[in-house]
């Protein structure tokens, strides 16, 4: 049996950055908030996040450590290195002042296993507003920085340890070897989770939970329906009915190429062309979050009605991936809605069908590489995200049929621009958004006041954080140029330069 690894939410904003680090080893491992901890989870080995929280706090987040095993390996991570040492306890003080940012360790105990083969004075990052002032008496300190003298800690004849700074952030540049050094050479978690395991476990699943019953699927182009199309598949064949919708938000030719790509794969589909439903449902709408929600509920009843024309459907399959999963279940309740998309909670009471999520526990960059483990034609598996709402996102305000074959040309151009120039593979996500403002312009002799687009193009692993890429200045005029020459209606274009945070990646 597998040995798996828990990780404990006290709400902190790296939570999934150290549940991608574990993965990054092939260890399989779950996030649930620190108040749920599941009953039905296998795991062998515990971290404890950070949190926003202090520990001094009345209302500060307390996990059972009761709870485990008193062998258990348990790492904790600031806040949670805090919580072992008041629980303990040690002392930890509060500080107005907090600490964030590069350090480097200016002493650590290099026989303990924690840090083996950390390279001296190794940078790591804080993030911290308290500090861990007295250790309880059977702690050892074996990590210090300038600045903070317990900057790590294990307990006397346990497998407990506790970091000050974060390991999974990138500025920590042996960070990764210490979250191996737990997990796997302290912890001694199985390291057998890689996406060709992933594949033949899902099929037999699949297979087990399904039967010969049919299935249903809303194909979208992307990759995530894509891969979860491509499982379902090669565990069921012809019993999965794929329905790819044409809402008329989709860019220029995609729907006829992208058929034809899914047809190639076998895949036992139906196209709708659903375009005059959605333009009629998004009439007069200008509000970004009400577009959204048109979009939303216009495709549910396009869906229901496709597929109630097949017989005997039992499943309904969505392409929900891990971080939807996480974000529809916080440590103090719901989130607040950033924007309406993800397909947790979507389904409508009347569909009543059997949910089947093949991609639930992945990471967007696993699911990827469960595609090319499925062979799934690098023109799908590469292809940029697009949100579901399409360009009725990136045209800002009201939306006319106009101005989305003006947005599908401009966007066409930059797209075919980038993969012209070598410079698709090196943009993880890129698009163009039709701004709700005209200036003037000069064709010829001839003064014009048209529309103005921006480009964007950023830079991720996972869309949680994302930089502006530093296009070249030449590319960029070259597709300014051929945008204003061949694209009527839009006489300037910018480009956006802002980061994910401040900015978001989409502007709706």
């Amino acid at each position: 049996m597998s040995k798996n690894l828990l990780i404990l939410d006290f709400g902190s904003q790296y939570t999934q950055l150290i549940a991608r680090r574990v993965r990054e080893l092939n260890v399989y491992c779950e996030i649930h908030p620190y108040n749920k901890i599941p009953d039905n989870f296998n795991f062998s080995a515990v971290i404890l996040s950070g949190s926003p929280c202090s520990v001094n706090q009345n209302d500060a987040p307390h996990p059972k450590l009761e709870s485990f095993n008193e062998t258990m390996p348990i790492l904790g991570i600031c806040y949670g290195a805090q919580y072992l040492v008041k629980h303990f306890g040690g002392v930890v003080e509060s500080s107005n002042k907090r600490e964030y940012g590069r350090a480097n360790l200016s002493f650590f105990d290099i026989k303990n296993p924690l840090f083996d083969n950390v390279k001296s004075n190794s940078q790591v990052w804080m993030s911290h507003g308290d500090t861990i002032k007295n250790l309880p008496s059977n702690f050892n300190k074996i990590a210090s920085t300038t600045d903070i003298e317990n900057a790590a800690f294990y307990i006397n004849e346990s497998n407990i340890y506790g970091l000050q700074f974060h390991p999974e952030v990138f500025h920590s540049t042996d960070g990764l070897q210490i979250i191996n050094n737990f997990v796997v050479n302290i912890s001694h978690c199985s390291t057998d989770w890689t996406p060709d395991s992933f594949v033949d476990s899902s099929i037999s699943n699949i297979k087990n939970q399904v039967g010969h019953q049919k299935v249903v699927l809303g194909l979208s182009g992307g990759v995530d329906s894509s891969v979860a199309a491509l499982l379902l598949h090669k565990a069921i064949g012809d019993n999965l009915h794929c329905i790819f919708v044409d809402n008329g938000l989709l860019r220029k030719n995609e729907f006829e190429d992208v058929l034809k790509q899914y047809e190639s794969l076998g895949l036992n589909i139906k196209g709708v062309d659903a375009k005059e439903e959605f333009y009629k449902s998004l009439s007069g709408i200008s509000d970004p979050e009400l577009k959204r929600k048109a979009i939303g509920k216009t495709f549910i009843d396009v869906f229901d009605r496709e597929a109630n024309s097949i017989k005997d459907v039992d499943w309904l399959a969505q392409g929900t991936i891990y971080p939807d999963i996480i974000e529809s279940v916080s440590v103090n309740g719901p989130s607040v809605t950033i924007k309406s998309h993800h397909n947790v909670g979507g389904l409508p009471d009347y569909m009543k069908l059997k949910i089947i999520e093949p991609l639930k526990s992945l990471f967007k960059d696993e699911v990827r590489r469960v595609g090319a483990s499925l062979e799934l034609p690098k023109q799908i598996l590469n292809r940029h995200p697009f949100p579901g709402p399409g360009l009725g996102i990136r045209i800002l305000g009201e939306i006319t049929e106009s101005k989305i074959k003006i947005l599908q040309e401009v966007d066409h151009i930059f797209i075919n621009g980038l993969k012209e120039f070598k410079l698709y593979d090196d943009v993880w996500q890129a698009g163009a958004i039709f701004l709700p403002v005209q200036s003037v312009g000069v064709m010829g002799d001839e003064r014009t006041y048209e529309n103005a687009v921006a480009l964007r193009a950023v830079s991720s692993s996972d869309g949680m954080t994302a930089d502006w890429c530093h296009l070249p200045h030449e590319f960029l005029a070259k597709i300014s140029n051929r945008i204003i020459n061949n694209v009527k209606g839009i006489n300037r274009v910018t480009y956006d330069i802002s980061s994910k945070p401040p900015a978001t990646i989409e502007w709706e």
